[in-house]
C-alpha cells in the first residue's frame, strides 16, 4: 500500500547568465559535433542557441535549490523558422553531419530567455 506524497512544484525563477556569445550557424553546428556523435541544440522562438551549466559546486547547488540556475556560456545565432534537423557542410567532415534540434518554444524558462536576449544582445 502507498502512502501519501506530497508534491511541490518549485520551478526555477532566475537564470544567471555569465557570457553570451553571438557565433555563426556553421559555428554553432560544429561545436555539437564530437567524435561519439552530434548533441542536439535548442531553439525557441526564433533563436538557436546552446548553453553550458556550471558545475554543481555548493553554492550552485544551493542557487539552484532557491531557483536560481547558471548558464556559464550561452553561445546563439538568431534563425527564424524552426527545422527538427539542421545539416553541417564541412571539409573537416566526410559527407554531410546532420544535427538534431529541439524546439523547447514550450518551456517557460526558454521563452524567457529569448525573450531577454532579443531585447538586451544585439545581434
Amino acid at each position: 500500500m502507498l502512502n501519501n506524497v506530497n508534491i511541490t512544484y518549485s520551478p526555477i525563477h532566475e537564470i544567471i547568465v555569465h557570457e553570451v556569445i553571438n557565433m555563426s550557424l556553421d559555428d554553432l553546428l560544429r561545436e555539437r559535433v564530437t567524435p561519439s556523435g552530434t548533441i542536439p541544440i535548442y531553439w525557441c522562438n526564433g533563436i538557436l542557441f546552446t548553453f553550458s551549466s556550471l558545475p554543481m559546486v555548493r553554492k550552485v547547488l544551493d542557487d539552484y535549490l532557491e531557483g536560481r540556475i547558471h548558464w556559464g556560456e550561452v553561445h546563439f545565432t538568431p534563425m527564424k523558422q524552426y527545422s527538427p534537423n539542421l545539416e553541417l557542410k564541412d571539409e573537416h567532415y566526410s559527407g554531410k553531419v546532420e544535427i538534431r534540434v529541439i524546439d523547447t518554444s514550450n518551456s517557460p524558462i526558454h521563452q524567457e530567455f529569448s525573450k531577454w536576449l532579443k531585447k538586451n544582445i544585439k545581434f
